[in-house]
């Protein structure tokens, strides 16, 4: 049988065995523990800038003891703590399955919530409300209750599974599931097949995703004669950013209108948003020499990049700026 049968039964027994982890209506007493599970998890303070990693893999460590996984923690960074769960398999020299989740999450400003980020509050149509619920704390508890049912029920796996729960997903991965893939650790799992997090679906349907965009971090400098507030000229950086900026929507635009229109799916285009933008000190007097603005860029795999390399090049020599381009591969 291939690994890709192998892992596609695999898949089918998660989904058959792992019921939802919010239940709508009345849920059954394992439901409820589900739930409760889940939302003890969720109650982890994991957001950035200083996410509780000691907690969140304390808390799983536990639950992976009560199922009865192997459980390693590893450090590649002091206070980065990255944990590894295992149920070896009857056959343990075959290419293995990993399951990945991350255990950080985004920050979350308590007043624009309905209820607070952290509290987990569950309401009457079965909603939980919490920072990190759809991504991802929810794809690590799925993970855990899947291999407590199919544990329950008996089944023992021919390939060894693994759990691999990540810190600094939502911050680039550097010191957490980059270097664990680089180490010694990770090639001694002899892994095979991945499963990684998706999206959130509202429904029972549940999607595969196999194969992610290309992210690229865009940084734009953009450069002009300083001069005191009090006096109008051509040419400042924050004009000539400006008109890049423009022309950089105009696109993002574009791509936009693709999909609007039903001729290209999400992931079937360049996506491009500027995130942040940096200039000058705080004074109404002098105007800065320098602007940066910082683009996130996803560029799908089956598109070259010959076109959207003319592209930049066109902003380069149009506008008075130069371009910075990390390409995360």
């Amino acid at each position: 049988m291939s690994l890709t049968t192998v892992a596609g039964d695999f898949i089918f027994l998660l989904l058959l065995f792992s019921s939802g982890a919010v239940a709508i209506g009345f849920p059954s007493e394992d439901e409820k523990a589900q739930i409760e599970r889940f939302q003890q998890y969720l109650r982890i303070q994991t957001a950035h800038p200083n996410p509780d990693y000691a907690g969140a893999v304390s808390f799983l460590s536990s639950q992976a003891r009560s199922i009865g996984l192997k459980i390693l923690t590893l450090e590649f960074k002091p206070g980065k703590p990255l944990l590894l769960l295992s149920w070896t398999g009857s056959d343990p020299f075959l290419p293995s399955i990993l399951l990945n989740s991350h255990l950080d999450s985004v920050p979350a400003d308590p007043s624009r919530w309905i209820h607070p980020p952290f509290s987990a509050y569950r309401d009457s149509d079965g909603r939980i409300f919490a920072r990190g619920a759809q991504d991802d704390k929810s794809i690590a508890i799925q993970y855990l209750e899947a291999l407590r049912n199919l544990k329950g029920r008996g089944f023992s796996p021919l390939r060894s599974i693994h759990v691999s729960l990540v810190p600094d997903e939502e911050i680039g991965g550097a010191d957490g599931h980059e270097k664990f893939v680089a180490s010694q650790e990770f090639r001694m799992l002899n892994v095979g097949f991945v499963l990684d997090e998706g999206q959130a679906s509202p429904t029972d349907e549940f999607r595969v995703f196999y194969a992610d965009r290309l992210p690229w971090s865009l940084i734009v400098n953009a450069v002009g004669a300083p001069g005191h507030g009090s006096k109008m000229y051509d040419g400042s950086a924050a004009e000539n950013l400006m008109d890049c900026v423009e022309a950089i929507v105009r696109f993002r635009d574009s791509q936009f209108d693709l999909v609007k229109a039903g001729i290209r799916a999400g992931s079937e285009v360049i996506s491009v948003n500027p995130v942040y933008l940096k200039a000058g000190t705080p004074t109404p007097t002098i105007s800065s020499r320098k602007t940066n603005l910082f683009v996130t860029v996803l560029f799908p795999r089956t598109l070259k990049f010959l076109r959207f390399g003319f592209l930049l090049n066109f902003w380069k020599i149009k506008f008075i700026v130069s371009m910075l381009l990390d390409i995360q591969s």
